[in-house]
C-alpha cells in the first residue's frame, strides 16, 4: 500500500488513521492483558495448592507432635523422641509451603504490572498524537 506524503493528507484522513491505529493498539493491549491475567490465575492456583498442602502437613504435624508429647512425658524414653523429630520435620515442611503460598498470593505478585504500565504509555502516546 503506497502512502501519500504526510503534507498532502487531509485532517479527516489523519483522524481516520489515528482512530484505526488507536483501535488496533487497544486490541493488542486487550490481548496482552488477557494473557497476563491468565498467567496470574495459574499463579493463584499454584499458590492455593501450596497453602492446601502446607495446611495438611501442619495438621499431620499437630497429630504427630501431640502424640509424641504424650509419649515423651509419659515414658521419658527414646521412641517418643523419634515421633517428635518426625513431627517437627513435617511442621517445618508445612510452614515452608504455607509461606510460599502466601508469597505467591500477595497482591504485588497478582497485579498485571506490565500491561498497566503499557496502557499508561499508550495513553500518553494517544494524548501526544491528538495535540
Amino acid at each position: 500500500m503506497a502512502t501519500e506524503p504526510r503534507e498532502s493528507r487531509s485532517v479527516p484522513e489523519l483522524l481516520a488513521d489515528l482512530m484505526r491505529e488507536t483501535t488496533e493498539l487497544f486490541r493488542t493491549e486487550g490481548r496482552l492483558i488477557r494473557a497476563e491475567i491468565s498467567d496470574k490465575i495459574t499463579q493463584v492456583q499454584i499458590g492455593g495448592g501450596s497453602i492446601a498442602a502446607g495446611a495438611m502437613c501442619l495438621l499431620v504435624a499437630l497429630f504427630v507432635l501431640s502424640q509424641a508429647l504424650v509419649v515423651a512425658v509419659g515414658e521419658l524414653i527414646g521412641d517418643a523422641w523419634a515421633a517428635l523429630l518426625v513431627g517437627v520435620v513435617i511442621a517445618v515442611i508445612g510452614a515452608a509451603l504455607l509461606m510460599k503460598g502466601r508469597r505467591d498470593l500477595s497482591p504485588d505478585n497478582l497485579t498485571p504490572d506490565r500491561t498497566s504500565h503499557q496502557l499508561r504509555q499508550d495513553g500518553k502516546l494517544v494524548k501526544e498524537q491528538t495535540r
